[in-house]
């Protein structure tokens, strides 16, 4: 895939993001299936008179469908729908008609790109900037991290 593709109207890259084609939502998906199939709860259920520790058993079971529901398999610029479902970057950047954020005028004081910060800090922002200067098929190489904690 192109990086021009997997790159967010928001700035964002999808090759780094945990949900795109995600190993952990396959990988959960997986186990949840394999737990199914060996009817793993009913074990589970003698397992914890013995062993407090499988009192949270349903409690892995949530976790586990929440990851195995994180997958994206497309990424908005190809119609998608992004990060958070109905997006309203997205419905901006199409009502605008323009090729992603880095194209309108008040892109940097734009209070749409709020609900990212907790997972990304100020890392669009500085990305949408690095468009702007490289262009879209050369500014990957100096993007930010997609997570601070990476």
């Amino acid at each position: 895939m192109k990086e021009k593709d997997l790159t967010g109207y928001c700035g964002l890259y999808c090759g780094d993001c945990i949900r795109y084609q995600s190993k952990s939502s396959d990988l959960a998906d997986r186990l949840l299936k394999e737990l199914d199939r060996q009817r793993f709860s009913e074990y589970a259920d003698v397992k914890r008179r013995f062993n407090k520790d499988f009192d949270n058993y349903d409690l892995l079971i949530s976790g586990l469908k929440a990851i195995a529901g994180l997958r994206c398999e497309i990424p908005c610029r190809l119609g998608g729908n992004g990060c958070a479902g109905s997006c309203e970057i997205i419905m901006c950047v199409k009502t605008k008609s323009l090729e992603g954020c880095w194209g309108c005028d008040t892109f940097e004081t734009c209070d749409k790109f709020n609900f990212l910060k907790p997972f990304h800090g100020d890392g669009p922002m500085n990305n949408l900037k690095k468009i702007k200067k490289y262009g879209l098929g050369n500014w990957a190489t100096h993007r930010e991290k997609f997570y601070p904690w990476l």
